[in-house]
């Protein structure tokens, strides 16, 4: 006999997505749960719960999350709005913004940091952004009555 499962947690809480070791994806991704990377990923990430990057995982691109854990490589920004946890594997090459964050002996972190409060304040990701909520220096608006 199937059951219905019952839980109390809210859509996403659960759910795991899994980029398994071998795998690359080329493009961005988004859940509403956790993100897990033991892949390759080139493109942003957009996790409401949770973005794990495993010891051989790479993310090229940028990772929007509440909390992350880094083990292996992230060449990009990183918004974590609550925790960051940098194993002593981790490396990240990039803009790392985060409310509070745990660093192992052995991590590797080249780039600017910004913590606190305000470091993670009115940066949601806008459609088209490329750097944390921001447009990219080489993004030029089209003159009215142009078409792009």
């Amino acid at each position: 006999m199937i059951r219905e499962r019952q839980n109390d947690q809210g859509p996403g809480d659960a759910v795991i997505s899994i980029i398994a070791p071998g795998m690359t994806v080329v493009g961005n991704c988004e859940s509403d749960g956790t993100i897990r990377v033991e892949g390759s990923v080139s493109g942003s990430i957009k996790a409401g719960k949770a973005v794990v990057v495993g010891k051989k995982g790479l993310v090229s691109g940028e990772i929007f999350t509440q909390d992350a854990v880094i083990s292996g490589r992230v060449e990009g920004s990183l918004l974590a709005a609550s925790r960051l946890e940098l194993k002593s594997t981790a490396r990240i090459e990039g803009e790392v913004r985060t409310r509070r964050m745990q660093l192992e002996e052995g991590a590797v972190l080249n780039g600017t940091v910004e913590m606190g409060a305000e470091a993670t304040k009115g940066t949601q990701p806008k459609e088209g952004a490329s750097t944390l909520g921001r447009q990219p220096s080489s993004t030029k608006p089209s003159p009215e009555g142009t078409a792009t």
